[in-house]
């Protein structure tokens, strides 16, 4: 797989101006303030049976955007007696929540780990439990495309807010620290995650994979396979719908939001990613408002650093939680790293 982008030295070097609305603000207070008005805020917790020993698995139902009941599953290590810090992961464009014993690996080490559904997504190898009530309009083919004429009607709108509250509502549960909540994804997963550390406060961290609506225009200008490509067919087909809909996206571009988080954050990027652009995913790394540390897999696509990564957080997540028992804050790294750091 070659260079899809701009190089490693290039990326580093990469400030972009992010397009923000000037009431970019005021749009998400006052979208978070009637997503509060919809529904019961409380979960609903059902324990499931997996037939795995170690993990403890519940059937996860609350009130996202408009009071619609978004699922998850929360998994628990077996037998956990007292709150654990919460991993909130995320999904990548098409997927769902999946079967309940799909995604252990957060339990497995030692942590609660719930896993939201993507409402109106799971057509993927992870199935998904969540319609989407928005109507859609004739020549929306996928969900990047979903609304795209008003930053009211977009489905991001509707998925973000699902996020914010998903973080609220796990402390619900007993066994949940509400404290202690890191938010994770990949690809749109990642998209998402960013914009949850933007509009959740005191949230402990993030861990940012190779993200998904980031430096919008860009992406769309350079990217030619889905997603990206799907939003640039349907502007191919509907040029007078270019305005609005840039204007749209502005509202959810994730390296606007980016500067908005406080919380420490662990990103990583791949050089010869098709589908996210790496320079797009450096657009918000850089523009990210809390400590952040990097990862780039040189020579990795859109999967990322896969399996090597996953322990990458892991390791980041324990020193995470050793700071925070000792007082100490989050150190910013403005390195990069193959998998560990550059020198």
């Amino acid at each position: 797989m070659p260079l899809t982008d701009l190089s490693l030295a290039e990326c580093l070097a990469y400030r972009p101006v992010v397009p923000e609305p000037p009431d970019l603000d005021a749009f998400w207070a006052a979208t978070l303030e009637e997503g509060d008005a919809g529904g019961d805020p409380v979960g609903r917790f059902e324990p499931v049976r997996t037939g795995l020993a170690l993990v403890d698995t519940f059937d996860v139902g609350f009130a996202g955007f408009g009071g619609e009941e978004v699922r998850g599953w929360l998994h628990l290590p077996a037998g956990t007696s007292a709150p654990l810090p919460c991993v909130v992961q995320f999904q990548g464009y098409g997927e769902g929540r999946g079967l309940a014993w799909q995604q252990q690996f957060w339990a497995v080490a030692g942590y609660a780990h719930f896993v939201m559904d993507t409402r109106g997504q799971g057509w993927g190898s992870l199935p998904g439990a969540t319609p989407d009530g928005a109507a859609r309009a004739a020549g929306e083919p996928s969900p990047i495309t979903w609304g795209l004429r008003s930053p009211h009607d977009y489905y991001y709108r509707r998925v973000f807010v699902d996020a914010v509250r998903a973080c609220g509502v796990l402390g619900g549960h007993p066994m949940v620290d509400a404290d202690a909540v890191v938010v994770t994804g990949a690809s749109q997963g990642g998209g998402i995650a960013l914009a949850a550390a933007a509009l959740v406060p005191g949230l402990l961290g993030a861990m940012v994979d190779v993200p998904f609506l980031a430096d919008v225009r860009r992406a769309v200008d350079v990217c030619g396979v889905p997603p990206y490509a799907d939003l640039a067919t349907v502007l191919q087909h509907r040029p007078w719908m270019a305005e609005a809909a840039l204007q749209t996206l502005s509202y959810f571009d994730v390296a606007a939001l980016a500067s908005r988080a406080a919380a420490p954050a662990l990103f990583s990027i791949a050089m010869m990613d098709p589908v996210c652009p790496p320079s797009t995913c450096f657009a918000a790394y850089h523009r990210y408002g809390g400590p952040k540390q990097l990862r780039v897999y040189e020579f990795a696509d859109h999967a990322g650093g896969e399996a090597t990564h996953l322990g990458e957080q892991a390791g980041w997540l324990a020193s995470l939680l050793a700071s925070r028992s000792s007082g100490s804050s989050g150190k910013d790294d403005l390195q990069a790293g193959r998998g560990g750091d550059l020198g």
